[in-house]
């Protein structure tokens, strides 16, 4: 009978050998890196903002990780994105190694002071308000790497995905620790160009007739008006643009009568490109702060919880109001 020894790496055929060779036979990891985020995000575009590449580079690793597999993982269908039985199987175990990476990388790599900081933010906020005081930012966290992504989407914490994040929305997000930033008021703005050429606003029914910018939809606008306990008799006319800070460029630029929040309009109204229409105390949602339970103690994000107290406090251009 044959005795195995466990002597040491690289002295024998023992069972500790075998992991390196099933090593050897692991699939190309830019593929499995592509494959896990489309598998996650539903979406190779998605995906694609994820890594920083284009989807085309996030369509192309995909298909070559099918091609080593010799199988189908994902199909493309008129609902999106579906994995296959064999897509299903690889995405559950390398999802599961992927985390259990993070997980090592945030244990090993010392938090605070000296790494980045992934901050994701609500895109209207993001442009019209915190990109404009990113140095500052800057200044209260010395040796840390800002990483900002505007975006609606929100971070999976359990993913390692983000360190923290800034939301909007009716009621406390779940999914993290969270902060009050602030409690918004949202009202009408416009260009004193576009007032001066279409004349002032200073009834609802009057407001209900302009044209009106609007995001995704017009559910927002009719929201306010209906908070306003004003119901208008016409359609609500307007190209809609999607974002926040879209609608608002849009003002700015005068081609109409935007929604705005006392951050997002700040700077605008400070320096007159801007003016606010009516006087109205309407609130459709408050910004908060949304940090992982286990991080919310480090000391970068204590420092960013300072600042944005500061910095929220500091920005002129309207009083902070509680509309409960």
């Amino acid at each position: 009978m044959a005795v195995r020894t466990r002597t040491g790496r690289g002295e024998g055929p023992g069972d500790d050998d075998l992991p390196a060779r099933n090593r050897d036979r692991l699939p190309p990891l830019t593929g499995l890196r592509a494959f896990e985020a489309v598998a996650r995000r539903a979406s190779m575009r998605k995906a694609a903002d994820d890594l920083s590449v284009c989807h085309t580079v996030v369509s192309r690793h995909v298909r070559n990780l099918e091609g080593w597999f010799g199988t189908r993982l994902v199909e493309t269908g008129p609902r999106g994105i579906r994995l296959t039985e064999d897509g299903l199987r690889l995405y559950a175990a390398v999802g599961h190694a992927f985390d259990t990476i993070a997980a090592a990388t945030s244990a090993i790599r010392p938090s605070g002071i000296g790494r980045s900081l992934r901050l994701w933010c609500v895109p209207g906020l993001a442009a019209q308000w915190l990109t404009a005081r990113i140095a500052d930012l800057e200044a209260s966290l010395p040796g840390v790497e800002i990483v900002l992504r505007a975006t609606l989407d929100r971070p999976d914490f359990s993913r390692h995905e983000a360190d923290a994040e800034i939301t909007y929305g009716e009621g406390i997000p779940r999914g993290g620790r969270t902060q009050l930033i602030e409690r918004s008021r949202l009202f009408p703005v416009a260009s004193p160009s576009w007032l001066g050429e279409h004349g002032p606003i200073d009834t609802p029914e009057g407001l209900a007739r302009a044209r009106l910018i609007h995001e995704a939809s017009h559910d927002q606008w009719r929201r306010w008006f209906d908070l306003i306990r004003h119901r208008p008799a016409n359609a609500l006319e307007g190209p809609r643009l999607w974002y926040a800070s879209s609608a608002l460029d849009a003002a700015v630029a005068g081609q109409g009568v935007a929604l705005a929040t006392r951050l997002q309009a700040a700077d605008y109204l400070r320096d007159g490109r801007l003016v606010e229409i009516l006087d109205t105390s309407v609130g459709l949602g408050d910004y908060w702060l949304v940090a992982p339970e286990e991080r919310w103690n480090d000391p970068s994000l204590v420092r960013l919880r300072r600042w944005l107290d500061l910095a929220v406090s500091a920005t002129q251009g309207g009083e902070s109001k509680s509309w409960n």
